[in-house]
């Protein structure tokens, strides 16, 4: 059979039941669609996570008060806190340090004129703007001079601002008070996105003498932030910070399992949340990968039934000269030509509610050229796959036979 008597014969036998046709074409549209759609969004979550990791900083080292591990200090509450101290130990004896930034961290309540709101108040040293990578909106940020004199100055980031003075306003220059105390507005931070206690447009910055002295009445900290020239060096100081706060902090027999205080890196967290977002998407994909098989199913069915129905179709086909040959790759086309069908407006419907749903603000989905590759490579497996079954069938029916089936 030629080509091009093959190719008019499909089109007749799939426009001869076209409805039973397009609800086959729509199960692998919705099938294809939906792997597009899940991989996207999981990308979109992948891309995200390491964007907000990335913007603290791929050399970024965090210490942190308490541990989870075993011990008498496995509580997390028991042994010394970090103290500025500690800060300036790492950051004269250990020399792979680029900076270092003590911090302290808590929540108040914050009152400028009528407006009130509660949100976190953290205290920090200037390195604390570079290692943050923090850039400004308006006005300036908190100087060494403030810090060394005790400066009653606030920094706010832009959830802050648009709470207490207006959306979009300059409140440089104005007056916020937190607890008995008021301090002046010196800058306003660019946003820079976030949730919950980890949000650092929903803070108020001030400087780490002010905080310590009217806070927390003393020089313990929330935290100690360090970078290191390198991401290389990232485990090595991370090791010599360990050392050297077990020494300080009088550690028996300098235990790491006795530790009052943990590490994180962020380069490790970085592995992880890529791990992690991975095998979300993986789960994702495989999910949406069930409805692309049911419609390769619903593709069986289809053939199956058109066998039945053309029996004697094919009985008469065969009586005239067509070989097995001929008959198994009419079939077998008809069932491909219907998945590179659905999968082609499949890929259309995907990438479109894709960019809906960035469009909407709800997360931004990225596409990539794999899943649409992934989608087209699956959806031609089965429709050779699935159709391959109904079109040996056809071309193994005995002509005599089919010519007396009713």
């Amino acid at each position: 059979m030629k080509i091009q008597d093959l190719v008019q014969e499909t089109n007749t036998a799939l426009f001869a039941n076209k409805s039973r046709t397009f609800l086959t074409v729509l199960g692998i549209v919705i099938g294809i669609a939906s792997v597009i759609i899940m991989l996207a969004i999981g990308k979109g979550a992948q891309n995200e996570i390491q964007s907000s990791i990335n913007s603290l900083g791929s050399n970024l080292l965090t210490v942190i008060p308490g541990t989870s591990r075993g011990g008498p200090s496995g509580t997390g509450t028991g042994g010394k806190p970090l103290t500025i101290a500690d800060a300036n130990a790492i950051r004269d004896k250990i020399l792979l340090v680029d900076e270092v930034s003590p911090e302290l961290t808590t929540r108040s309540q914050v009152v400028a004129g009528a407006q009130n709101i509660n949100t976190t108040i953290t205290g920090i040293v200037p390195e604390y703007q570079k290692i943050k990578s923090i850039d400004m909106e308006i006005g300036i940020f908190i100087t060494e001079g403030q810090n060394r004199n005790f400066s009653k100055v606030a920094v706010l980031g832009p959830t802050v601002r648009d709470s207490l003075f207006g959306i979009d306003s300059n409140p440089v220059g104005q007056k916020v008070r937190i607890n008995a105390n008021t301090y002046t507005v010196i800058g306003v931070t660019k946003s820079k996105g976030g949730s919950g206690f980890s949000n650092p447009d929903d803070m108020i910055i001030i400087p780490l003498s002010t905080a310590a002295q009217y806070l927390s009445g003393g020089d313990s900290l929330s935290s100690i932030s360090v970078t290191t020239v390198e991401t290389e060096d990232l485990k090595q100081v991370e090791k010599e910070i360990e050392e050297l706060l077990l020494e300080r902090h009088a550690i028996r027999n300098r235990d790491p399992e006795l530790a009052d205080f943990s590490t994180f890196n962020m380069a490790d967290l970085s592995e992880a949340a890529a791990s992690v977002t991975g095998i979300f998407s993986l789960l994702l994909g495989s999910v949406a990968g069930i409805s692309l098989l049911v419609g390769g199913i619903g593709i069986m069915n289809m053939m199956l039934t058109t066998v039945r129905e053309r029996t004697r179709e094919i009985g008469l086909r065969k009586a005239i000269g067509a070989r097995s040959k001929d008959i198994s790759n009419q079939f077998l086309l008809e069932s491909v030509l219907i998945t590179c069908i659905g999968g082609i407006f499949g890929i259309i419907l995907g990438v479109g509610v894709a960019q809906l749903i960035t469009l909407s603000g709800i997360l931004t989905t990225s596409v990539s050229l794999f899943s649409i590759i992934l989608a087209l490579g699956v959806s031609a497996i089965i429709g050779i796959g699935f159709g391959y079954y109904p079109a040996r069938r056809a071309a193994k029916l005995n002509p005599i036979e089919a010519l007396r089936y009713e």
